[in-house]
């Protein structure tokens, strides 16, 4: 990634959540009134030119499953605050936003990004004039170079207080070594302490039309230099967490029955290729 240079898989994340607030029937699986703003004029042209018609249904799904984990790991947290969590750790933040729309004024936010990533966060927040919430922390690692846990506790984050993971969007882009080290970390923390994650199933487990659907959807990120690296079936990830007492794993039927149940548009998650978990210790 080019230093300042922004991920454009981050980008294609950012302009779905935003597209949601503006084109998907209310109720809003999502809401979320920084999801726009963020963008700016900057990105204005493309954020109308993400897919929306009904004859590309893979690519609705695709905004679906997004706003949905989002929406998860938020659901995820609002328990989690309720039992005493205190910290709240987004890993690969990208653009999210929910450290500008926090209703909890006891919980820190450590977002956690590539440095050149974070640098085009705040440069469209400044654009947008758009404030750094007070109890938001950037936490920069060069994953390359730099130890999550050294640059997480360097930004005064507590290793004795309880905390909730969030790492969307992140997992099929990792070597599976990365992916165990991050789990490990992740498991050594005290216990009420959680992780929320998404992860998608190998292309040998899908059908064919989702093969398809996957091919076009890995070609792209391929061309965007972030290739995919990492699946899972559910079977091959539960031994990756058993150092976790409870896991929750979410397929699309799940997915759809908690959050687009009696809709009046076509918002849904179609196949079987993206999983929710959350992970308790």
């Amino acid at each position: 990634m080019e230093e300042a240079r922004p991920s454009r898989t981050a980008l294609r994340v950012a302009l779905r959540r935003a597209a949601h607030q503006l084109y998907d029937a209310t109720p809003l699986v999502l809401d979320d009134p920084i999801a726009v703003p963020i963008l700016g004029d900057a990105y204005a042209e493309e954020l109308h030119r993400t897919p929306t018609r009904p004859d590309r249904p893979f690519s609705v799904s695709l905004r679906a499953f997004l706003v949905a984990r989002s929406r998860y790991a938020e659901d995820n947290l609002a328990r989690a605050v309720s039992k005493g969590i205190t910290q709240y750790v987004l890993l690969g933040a990208g653009l999210d936003t929910f450290a500008h729309r926090n209703p909890y004024p006891h919980l820190r936010v450590f977002e956690v990004d590539h440095p050149a990533t974070q640098q085009w966060k705040r440069e469209l927040l400044e654009t947008g004039d758009l404030p750094a919430p007070e109890n938001l922390t950037y936490v920069p690692v060069d994953f390359e170079r730099q130890s999550l846990s050294e640059q997480l506790h360097s930004a005064g984050f507590d290793p004795k207080a309880r905390t909730l993971f969030a790492w969307l969007g992140v997992v099929p882009y990792l070597t599976l070594e990365a992916f165990r080290s991050t789990i490990h970390f992740i498991a050594a923390q005290p216990p009420g302490s959680g992780v929320v994650f998404d992860y998608s199933q190998p292309r040998s487990a899908l059908p064919l039309l989702e093969k398809l659907a996957h091919d076009s959807l890995a070609s792209r990120v391929q061309l965007a230099g972030e290739p995919f690296q990492l699946f899972f079936t559910p079977g091959q990830i539960a031994p990756e967490l058993t150092a976790f007492r409870s896991v929750e794993d979410l397929g699309s039927l799940e997915i759809n029955a908690r959050y687009f149940s009696g809709r009046t548009d076509n918002l849904k998650v179609l196949g079987s290729a993206g999983r929710l978990l959350s992970a308790w210790l």
